[in-house]
Formats: structure tokens, sequence, C-alpha cells
């Protein structure tokens, strides 16, 4: 198993360019400049994520075929 970051490819998730990429980096420009420990709490999310996507993903890989 691959305990480093999850990518698309692993997850199966398609990546695709959105108009709407540029306001999404604004957006947390701007939680970034109200709050500098906006980060920490990001970060934690995400790695709560990663961690569940890869539970399912290790499900996945050793549920009998």
């Amino acid at each position: 198993m691959n305990s480093g970051p999850l990518s698309c490819a692993e997850t199966g998730i398609t990546p695709e360019i959105r108009a709407d990429h540029a306001d999404y980096i604004g957006h947390w420009l701007n939680v970034l400049r109200e709050d500098k420990r906006a980060i920490f709490s990001a970060a934690a999310h995400a790695q709560r994520a990663a961690d569940y996507l890869n539970a399912l993903q290790s499900k996945q890989d050793s549920a009998p075929a």
C-alpha cells in the first residue's frame, strides 16, 4: 500500500480544468489573509479526506474479485 499522497489515478478521479479554479484560489487567499491559522485547519481536513479515500481504496483493493 502506498502511504504517500493519493493521486487521481489511484482514486479513479478524472482531473478536469474548471472555469472557477481562479475564483477558488482567490477565495483561499482571502481566507488566509483573514486567518493565518486557517491553513492548519484546512490541512487537517485534507488529511482526514485523504485518509478516508485511502481506506476506501484499500478496501476495494482487498475485496475478492
